[in-house]
């Protein structure tokens, strides 16, 4: 491990140049630094509505565990941001998606000394802004993580000579380092105020502590009515509370998924970062179980602290086709289970444990006839993995 820098800048100078890509790069007026900011065209549908073109497929990119500000006060944690950035920008590149989906863990909210972590998490959100490609988020266990003091701070070379950045004009109340950490409802409400394309948003108040708890439907441009499949989004909690989702998720799913889709013929696709603890039935650790597609199975599967009823609800709602989870950054498989199918992403970002090449999982949405494919897009370019999931 790299040993810590002393350098007073180094956390000042690193934030600066990334947020600068970001600002340059925005579609945000108050970010843009240029007197010409870009300009893209403001959602005229719900926001729990998207589009995809008849005739076209419908494609997904899933970032998992970017990790950004993870280690900010070292030579090498800035770093990882960058390439994390990278990586993103050539998936954007080869697969040209129509959504992404970013599925927990984007910032490493544990070592983020500053009072408003959502320049971090704007950081990690500027590449898809960039290319003007809506997406949405959801929480992982380390977005609001309370601050970690590194133990070498206690030791003979003591703290580093911090320097943490002000605020910027979008993000009020920027403060010097104040190792309080910003809350679930904080995040969301930065993403959302400050980003036209961001489709994420609040969950009911009686889920909370639960927050990325919301559903999107994917419709027809021509017909808004005419759905072609649901989108499930759920917080599986860590962090600030328990790594669960409650008793009280599985019932709002069962009643909106009721309310939405009564008849369970439409498609209904779910996302959250942490796996349940059917994930552990299905792939057991360094070998590739029958019907199983993918090419990491590294570790065994970190699941949550417990099952309140999420899977039961699931696996006996036919219209269910995959779940798709991040978390552990040694998988990325996709094996059946019961009528469904359960998938992880790839391991996005530079940030967090493990140096297996970085990627993201793809998905593909065709409508007449329903079909759900999936791919791995890696940083280098090249595809592995293709699975159909659904037809």
């Amino acid at each position: 491990m790299p040993k810590f820098s002393n350098s007073p800048l180094i956390i000042q100078w690193s934030v600066i140049c990334l947020f600068l890509i970001s600002a340059a790069n925005s579609d945000d007026p108050q970010l843009n630094i240029h007197g010409n900011a870009k300009t893209f065209a403001l959602r005229t549908t719900p926001e729990n509505n998207l589009r995809m073109r008849q005739g076209s497929p419908f494609k997904i990119a899933l970032f998992a565990d970017l990790h950004f500000g993870e280690a900010a006060w070292t030579n090498w944690g800035p770093l990882q941001d960058v390439n994390s950035v990278k990586v993103m920008s050539t998936v954007l590149d080869k697969e040209n998606p129509d959504f992404v989906i970013y599925l927990g863990d984007v910032i490493t909210a544990n070592n983020i000394m500053i009072k408003n972590a959502s320049l971090y998490w704007d950081l990690a959100l500027s590449p898809t802004r960039a290319k003007g490609i809506p997406w949405a988020s959801v929480f992982g266990n380390h977005d609001d993580a309370p601050f970690e003091w590194p133990m070498e701070w206690f030791s003979a070379t003591g703290v580093p000579q911090l320097q943490c950045p002000a605020g910027s004009t979008s993000y009020a109340g920027g403060e010097d380092c104040s190792f309080r950490g910003t809350t679930r409802l904080e995040l969301m409400k930065s993403e959302t105020e400050h980003n036209t394309l961001s489709y994420s948003r609040n969950g009911p108040q009686t889920l909370w502590p639960s927050v990325s708890s919301y559903v999107l439907k994917l419709s027809l441009s021509s017909d808004s009515e005419a759905a072609v499949a649901y989108l499930y989004f759920f917080d599986s909690g860590g962090g600030s509370y328990p790594e669960v989702i409650s008793s009280a998720q599985a019932k709002w799913f069962q009643q909106k998924s009721a309310e939405v889709n009564p008849d369970a013929r439409v498609p209904e696709i779910i996302f959250w970062h942490i796996p349940s603890k059917a994930y552990k039935k299905v792939a057991p650790r360094f070998s590739v179980p029958n019907n199983c597609i993918g090419s990491i199975f590294m570790e065994d599967v970190a699941a949550q602290e417990a099952e309140m009823g999420i899977m039961r609800v699931l696996g006996g709602r036919p219209s269910v086709k995959a779940v798709f989870v991040g978390h552990n950054h040694g998988l990325d498989w996709c094996c059946p289970y019961k009528k469904l199918w359960l998938c992880f992403a790839r391991h996005t970002g530079y940030g967090g444990y493990g140096d297996w090449p970085r990627g993201a999982r793809i998905l593909e949405i065709n409508q007449q006839p329903f079909s759900l494919k999936s791919w791995i897009r890696m940083e280098d370019g090249h595809l592995h993995s293709e699975i159909l999931l659904s037809s």
